[in-house]
């Protein structure tokens, strides 16, 4: 798949992909300077990219595993959703979950990226659902192991 992306700033690094079997793409804090995160705070990290996603897809923005579970660093939304008719540039609300700060290097992969199908749903007012084994069985009905 194409997508097109544009470089907002000439320090933005493209997204890449870590592995040739990688599902989600690294997107990079803008190149400059440090980003430290105070204890239990939120910061907007700029990638300095705006992405075309195509119609019929949408973008996802999840956590970096190695970045949230050694440092305590995750996007404060814990996934972003990204419309494809959106064109500003993507950021990334980093939250520091620690009680320490946290700083990230300027051209530092901060999350990561995957575009997937996305359809928009035909929302059909009734009076009944169908039956299901499940029911109306809500958090933890279906036991924990």
């Amino acid at each position: 798949m194409k997508v097109n992306i544009k470089k907002l700033d000439e320090r933005a690094t493209i997204p890449t992909y870590a592995t040739p079997f990688s599902a989600g793409a690294d997107l990079y804090s803008m190149m400059g300077d440090d980003i430290t995160i105070a204890p239990h705070s939120t910061v907007m990290v700029h990638t300095g990219l705006a992405v075309e996603i195509p119609e019929g897809y949408c973008g996802l923005i999840f956590a970096r595993s190695g970045l949230a579970t050694k440092r305590g660093v995750a996007p404060a939304n814990k996934v972003g959703v990204v419309d494809s008719d959106y064109r500003g540039e993507w950021m990334v609300a980093l939250h520091n979950h620690t009680d320490s700060p946290v700083t990230v290097e300027g051209g530092e992969r901060v999350a990561q990226m995957c575009i997937i199908p996305c359809m928009q749903a035909d929302f059909n007012l009734t009076d009944e659902l169908s039956d299901t084994v499940r029911g109306a069985g809500g958090f933890g009905s279906t036991g924990t192991k």
